[in-house]
């Protein structure tokens, strides 16, 4: 019985290859969003969908210019404008990402029932090379005025990881849910 248990434990865990950064950190960032999520807020996924547009349409402008009917000095035009398109969409794509998503994991709606009017930007860094992992919660409307004040921790990633490399996600979740809480909480009115 006691082997079921442990066997059951293995297979749902989390298990990164602690010599692969990206690996480690796509597990803390998988874990933060679960966490995230599982505290009421909903995942706002309209830049994504935008992104995924955007994207749709510089592979049919790829396709176009790839399958077009004429061969190539008579369709030397439509190719040149093609390209130009190519460009700028792609250009217009990589403006998105590097400056409206940054670091973003996870964007969120307001919890439902919630006084605030803004949802969460959760933003996490694991510098190459390195063993601190910073996680960033800020409004995702930073100008509105139920906006909190953004909040951050950086911690060593090797106290949530066994030797094997498995998660030990109890220690994260609290970690992350006090970040959570540390956020939430009224700011303190000096008198």
């Amino acid at each position: 019985m006691q082997e079921k248990k442990t066997e059951m434990a293995n297979k749902n865990a989390k298990k990164a290859n602690l010599l692969d950064h990206h690996s480690i950190k796509h597990i803390l960032d998988e874990s933060v969003s679960e966490i995230v999520i599982s505290r009421g807020h909903v995942e706002d996924v309209r830049m994504s969908n935008i992104r995924l547009f955007l994207g749709t349409i510089i592979i049919v402008i790829a396709l176009l210019a790839q399958f077009y009917n004429k061969k190539f000095p008579q369709n030397r035009d439509f190719l040149i404008g093609c390209i130009v398109l190519y460009i700028v969409f792609n250009g217009l794509l990589q403006l998105i990402v590097h400056l409206k998503e940054k670091n973003a994991i996870l964007v969120t709606y307001p919890p439902k029932g919630s006084y605030t009017s803004t949802g969460l930007v959760v933003s996490s860094k694991l510098p190459r090379f390195s063993d601190e992992y910073t996680l960033s919660i800020a409004s995702a409307d930073p100008k509105s005025i139920s906006a909190g004040k953004p909040v951050q921790f950086t911690k060593s990633i090797t106290q949530w990881f066994t030797k094997d490399g498995v998660l030990v996600e109890g220690l994260f979740w609290k970690d992350v849910e006090a970040l959570i809480d540390d956020y939430a909480a009224e700011p303190k009115k000096s008198k």
